[in-house]
């Protein structure tokens, strides 16, 4: 066939014309059975071959299994009755999909039903049902509501149809190019839905895939439909308008009615709009007087950038619409068009994103993650030179503590501290290190530092360092903003908002950023753990630690931090109560003769005894000491706190006291798992249960310790009814005069042979807690943590610091979001909350997911730079009206939430003058001359000014035929014909549906 002589489309033909695949003629499935014999002679004996034509040829069996799918999926019979969709619906409603594999001979072909999920409405009435009735397909092709639908599979664009069946090559397959195999599937269609009455249009996708071309068929009771496309690369002159278009339609209905029916005509033109250089960037500028300048600090080192270094924008797409016109009301032909889009009475804007587009907390994150991988250690990626140098001076910190102890020193023993050994080091670090190989300057670094410790600022006082030990964990505002942050860190396993972790990690991101990479991080760690020492050190409180033992709860380096601390409290608790002791003695006892013996051996200063192994720890109360003295009788009990409920001893009347006693040893949770690996190594045997709780008790035989020192003529019992009271157990008693007396025993537990408790009490010694072997050394400790600092890469450094920046990055995408108030994003954010408290809490994190969540993080930034660029777009003037700056508002929310939104009032709404504004600016940007002088000088004036057109030429333009008549003949019956047509620079593309009468032809 051929539409006006000009182009060849997709013909359907009679089955029985299509050439057999085996090469012989054509035979259908209900062909009577014929059986040839032929009878061979040969000498020795006779052979028969009999060819049995009644063989199913893989044709037929292909037919078949079509009708099989057909039947599975309960596509056969009527689909008649239901109900029309609705305006929109091919959009908002709900598409479901079924698919499955077919085989043609050795060919693999894809077959998918489509099918728009809609509820089943029961009507009592048949007269739906009647047998006569049109297919739902045919049906749509008349149907309104759904003309122009912007996101919906390209045949329910083309032929409004709300269920189909696609056959389509398998994968890796090739296309299906020639008209005699196209042909060969197009009469299986035919044959499988006339088999199995399947009212479904069945369509097959021939050519290449890239080209979406697609013919099919539908039937019905005496009633057929036939699907055919044309596409061409390029438009046709005499087909570029409507009336060309019109005749076509015309031709191929070949009606012969006059007059001809009304024939219904819905066009849409679709405008872009690129260029946005006439329109302000939201994005706010850095402050560079502040980055270069002044202070470079405080603010600019404690915030996240945000934001996109470009147009999140890609292009706005404005579709001008005339949905219901009829040939004689719009005139569109070669020489003059009526359809100027200002004109148009209905409007629907969508915007398609940038690609990719750069964004800086993106970046910023993504730069960050990429440390993670690094293998170089801070030696080596500060230079080798460097590194040697550093090394010798490294030396000497780490063996500052076995100097100390030497004994033949050559230098003053104040000379061999830790800390002057640390000054030395840096000051030769400083001293080999050129200006200009220092990643990071001077100035910057010195801004990070004070940033990071602003109690720096004054002088390191004692009494200025215990004011500002602690800063507050939450994140500042008001309570449910700081409850909020302090749940958030928990829950990703990061550290409080306002403390030193997470501002080191928001510097050492930005380092990362902006400052030198690697080697800038590198530098900026080891200066940290250098001031973390001198602290140390010097017995100055590290800035932005919440006080207490480490908590679990946090990441691991924000436990070591404060570990650190809590070391540097003991410490400086130590050494005040020394200092008390030692006054209050003085001020009691007379000065010692030079030759007295003291508790410290010969030779050695307070100083290096209270680092040495044997040092005592220094009760932080002398209330005993006090009590001691002002009564003589119990001269014996030292350590004692206050009386405990007015209880006396078993043995005796004296009152029972709680001694002071010293406090547990805080642990960071590798040292946990350390200890637990130790002890679950130490096995099941008797001998290893008993090491175990031996290892297990040494808190218990400090107490024990301290109780017994409180407490002269104690016994086991006393000191469970304080420790443990559930395990001494209290009866009354009646005796032989009817007195009450009280009795109490051990629980059955404690007198179980073997106790640890009964064992540990017999090897308790007297002694109060200040003179017991310290059970947290707070020294070794702090050399503990000081080393593992040390020893940090600069990617172990990104991965302990990771849970910190995500937090940063999660809070900065919820303050951006309350500003902008974009709900698909806020739920985003808290999805992926969740998502990131799964993959942080691990120790092992898995760095592939992370980087996929990091991508979610791009994403959310990308949203609400989109929002923001289009709030700005789409402002309402000053002295607007309120009215409008609320539709704007809305329009704007409804632009990034759906795919298609419908501009009220056309051109002439709030909306619409919008963007009629922001066309008229890029044509003019794009077609009129620079304002040059020297142009303007060698421009002659001209009668004329040129007129610049307000919209630019369509990208494309698409145009809906519609009509009803008799076909083929005049006599047959009325039935609906439609035809979609696209025409854009590069594509042409017809798409027809022609109904046909199959009684009365």
């Amino acid at each position: 066939m051929s539409w006006g002589g000009t182009f060849s489309f997709v013909c359907f033909t009679e089955c029985n014309q299509c050439p057999s695949p085996a090469g012989r003629p054509y035979q259908p499935l209900w062909a009577p059975q014929t059986t040839r014999v032929q009878r061979t002679t040969r000498p020795e004996s006779e052979v028969f071959e009999i060819t049995d034509f009644t063989t199913a040829s893989e044709w037929e069996r292909f037919v078949s299994r079509l009708e099989e799918v057909l039947n599975d999926w309960k596509l056969i019979g009527s689909r008649a009755g239901s109900s029309t969709p609705q305006k929109g619906e091919f959009t908002s409603g709900s598409w479901g999909e079924t698919s499955q594999d077919i085989q043609f001979a050795d060919f693999k072909f894809y077959i998918s039903h489509h099918f728009l999920k809609q509820e089943c409405e029961q009507d009592d009435g048949k007269e739906q049902l009647e047998d006569d009735a049109f297919p739902v397909a045919m049906q749509d092709l008349l149907c309104m509501n759904n003309d122009f639908p912007p996101r919906a599979h390209c045949l329910v664009r083309w032929f409004g149809i709300r269920e189909f069946v696609v056959i389509s090559p398998g994968t890796n397959c090739e296309a299906i190019t020639s008209e005699s195999k196209c042909n060969l599937l197009l009469s299986s269609i035919s044959i499988s839905l006339a088999n199995s009455g399947s009212q479904v249009p069945v369509f097959v996708q021939i050519q290449q895939k890239w080209r979406r071309v697609y013919a099919g068929e539908c039937q019905g009771p005496g009633v057929r439909t036939d699907y055919e496309m044309v596409h061409l690369r390029k438009v046709p002159s005499q087909y570029n308008h409507l009336s060309g278009l019109l005749d076509v339609f015309k031709s191929k209905i070949g009606c012969t009615l006059s007059p001809l029916p009304p024939i219904n005509i819905s066009i849409r033109f679709t405008y872009i709009l690129q260029d946005w250089q006439q329109h302000s960037w939201p994005q706010q500028p850095p402050d560079f007087d502040t980055l270069l300048g002044g202070e470079v600090g405080g603010v600019e080192f404690g915030k996240l950038p945000f934001g996109a270094c470009e147009e999140p924008i890609g292009e706005l797409h404005l579709a001008a619409t005339w949905p219901h016109l009829t040939e004689g009301i719009v005139v569109d032909n070669d020489v003059y068009s009526d359809l100027d889009p200002l004109q148009a009475p209905h409007w629907s804007v969508r915007i398609r994103s940038a690609e990719n587009p750069q964004c800086l907390l993106g970046d910023l994150l993504t730069e960050f993650f990429k440390l993670c991988c690094r293998k170089e250690s801070t030696e080596e990626v500060l230079g080798r030179g460097l590194a040697d140098e550093e090394g010798k001076e490294n030396s000497d910190i780490s063996s500052a503590l076995s100097k100390l102890t030497e004994p033949t020193a050559t230098v003053p023993i104040s000379k061999l501290s830790v800390s002057s050994m640390v000054h030395s080091a840096r000051k030769h670090i400083r001293r080999h290190r050129r200006v200009d190989e220092s990643p990071l300057n001077t100035d910057v670094l010195n801004s990070i530092l004070l940033y990071l410790f602003p109690d720096a600022a004054v002088e390191k006082s004692p009494e200025n360092s215990k004011n500002k030990t602690n800063a507050p964990s939450g994140c500042g505002g008001d309570e449910q903003n700081k409850n909020a942050d302090c749940n958030l860190s928990l829950q990703l396993k990061s550290a409080p908002s306002s403390s030193l972790t997470y501002r080191l990690a928001l510097c050492a991101c930005l380092v990362n950023y902006n400052h030198g990479g690697l080697r800038a991080v590198a530098h900026l760690w080891q200066e940290f753990v250098l001031e973390l020492r001198y602290r140390w050190e010097n017995n100055h409180f590290i800035y932005g630690l919440p006080a207490g033992p480490p908590d679990l709860r946090c990441c691991l380096l924000h436990q070591k931090l404060q570990m650190l601390n809590c070391c540097i409290e003991r410490k400086r608790a130590r050494e005040e109560t020394r200092k008390v002791l030692e006054g209050s003695r003085e001020r009691r006892l007379p000065p010692p003769e030079p030759t007295a013996a003291r508790e410290v051996s010969p030779g050695k200063s307070w100083d290096s005894w209270s680092d040495s192994e044997e040092e005592f720890f220094e009760c932080l109360s002398d209330q005993g000491d006090m009590e001691a003295e002002k009564d003589g009788s119990k001269s014996r009990a030292e350590g004692r706190l206050h009386p405990f409920n007015n209880t006396t001893l078993l043995h005796c009347a004296e009152p029972l006291y709680v001694p002071v006693t010293q406090e547990p040893a805080p642990m960071t949770e590798d040292l946990l798992e350390e200890q637990s690996e130790v002890l679950a190594k130490l096995g099941t045997s008797a001998e290893g249960s008993h090491l175990r709780a031996r290892m297990q008790s040494a808190c218990l035989l400090s107490d024990m310790e301290s109780f017994k020192a409180a407490n002269p003529g104690c016994v086991l019992e006393d000191f469970v009814r304080w420790y443990s009271p559930r395990d001494y157990v209290e009866e009354e008693l009646v005796d032989e005069t009817g007195n009450r007396a009280v009795k109490g025993e051990l629980s059955p537990r404690m007198k179980i042979p073997g106790n640890m408790w009964v064992e540990a009490w017999e090897t308790a010694r007297v002694t109060p807690a200040r003179r017991q072997r310290r059970l947290f050394d707070d020294t070794k400790e702090a050399e503990k943590v000081l080393h593992y600092l040390a020893v940090q890469k600069p990617a172990d450094l990104t991965r302990h610091l990771l849970p910190c920046i995500l937090h940063a990055a999660i809070l900065k995408l919820k303050e951006e979001e309350s500003i902008e108030d974009l709900p698909s994003v806020r739920k985003t954010i808290q999805q992926a909350t969740g998502q990131a408290s799964k993959l942080l809490h691990p120790l092992n994190h898995d760095y592939k997911k992370l980087e996929d969540f990091i991508n979610q993080l791009m994403l959310m930034e990308t949203a609400i730079t989109r929002a923001r660029s289009l709030k700005a777009k789409f402002a309402s003037c000053e002295g607007g009206k309120e009215e409008d700056a609320e539709e704007l508002e809305k329009f704007v929310s409804s632009l990034l939430e759906e795919p298609e939104v419908v501009v009220m009032g056309g051109g002439q709404g709030p909306a619409g003058s919008i963007i009629h504004r922001l066309f008229v600016n890029a044509q003019r940007a794009a077609l009129l001359p620079p304002l040059d002088d020297d142009l303007c000088r060698d421009q002659k004036p001209t009668g004329g000014s040129h007129k610049v057109p307000d919209f630019p030429s369509p990208a494309g333009r698409e145009i809906l035929l519609r009509t009803c008549v008799p076909r083929p003949a005049p006599y047959s019956k009325a039935l609906p014909q439609r035809l979609f047509c696209v025409l854009m620079k590069e594509e042409f593309r017809l798409a027809g549906a022609f109904s046909s009468d199959t009684s009365f032809f």
